[in-house]
């Protein structure tokens, strides 16, 4: 089994260099991806009743798809899961296209998703520290809001007093709050 670590080391290597003008360093990074890429959508194809023919539109599909969001890849991130979130939604775009319904087994991303046990602490770390730069773009007031009731818990008699405010202000806080991290997540991920 290769190591998989070593490899999306080397791909996000290549992945910076080429954000940074390396044209070679992005050629050959798309020529390593394409087989790789190739075995998940053949996976993704048989399990939602595609032909094979299909696997080919979609690897291109994914290949576009890089390059057209390639600016939004997280150099601080691995970029094996962000490749692979992509080709599974050109999957699903494909099968949509063709009236099915796709479904994806996550058992057949376990080699790109695999992480050592401290790699969970890692990513869910990861994954607060995403949490929060996103809370940060909140006004105080939202965010304040935000934590107390949905990262803490408390119940919105207890945190609008915290707080200072009535319930009444504080749900309103919550739920524009929470309306505004969906859109900062959707503009995040494109």
């Amino acid at each position: 089994m290769p190591d998989f670590l070593a490899q999306d080391r080397e791909w996000s290597a290549a992945m910076r260099a080429a954000l940074a003008g390396d044209a070679t360093a992005y050629q050959r990074l798309l020529t390593e991806l394409a087989p790789f890429l190739r075995k998940i959508c053949l996976k993704a194809c048989a399990r939602a009743g595609l032909q094979a023919s299909d696997v080919e539109d979609a690897v291109q599909e994914t290949l576009l798809a890089i390059h057209l969001k390639r600016h939004t890849w997280d150099p601080e991130q691995a970029l094996t899961p962000w490749l692979a979130a992509i080709a599974r939604n050109k999957m699903i775009d494909a099968a949509r296209r063709r009236g099915r319904r796709a479904e994806t087994d996550i058992a057949d991303f376990e080699d790109v998703l695999a992480a050592p046990a401290d790699g969970e602490a890692i990513e869910r770390e990861m994954e607060r520290q995403g949490a929060l730069r996103l809370l940060d773009q909140l006004s105080v007031k939202q965010r304040e809001a935000i934590e107390a009731v949905s990262i803490r818990g408390e119940n919105l008699r207890d945190a609008a007093k915290t707080l200072g405010v009535s319930e009444g202000a504080l749900r309103v806080s919550v739920h524009r709050g929470l309306k505004a991290l969906a859109e900062l997540y959707r503009r995040m991920n494109g």
